[in-house]
């Protein structure tokens, strides 16, 4: 081997080392990236949750209305009953 078959070698692996450094740093931002925008979806899916499960409390709410309805006696104009206890505060749902 000739001194410039030595330093063209040389070159070339330096070369090389210099391009895994540069693609290792690419797919390290990649990676954080990525758990960057796993970070955000679970934030989201969170807040969704959290709006699900106030959306059936008050569905909740509904049935029992409409099972109070159902249940009690009295006023055969149900239209009117519904009104009234829509228009009354909702009783606090238990979990059971």
């Amino acid at each position: 081997m000739s001194p410039e078959d030595v330093v063209a070698l040389l070159v070339l692996m330096t070369a090389i080392i210099a391009i895994v450094f540069i693609l290792a740093g690419v797919y390290k931002r990649h990676l954080a990236f990525q758990e960057r925008k796993l970070e955000i979806m679970a934030g989201q899916t969170a807040e969704k949750a959290a709006q699900y499960a106030a959306q059936n409390t008050q569905l909740e709410n509904r049935v029992r209305v409409l099972e109070r309805i159902a249940t009690e006696g009295g006023s055969n104009d149900l239209a009117t009953q519904i009104e009234a206890l829509r228009s009354s505060e909702p009783a606090e749902v238990t979990k059971q």
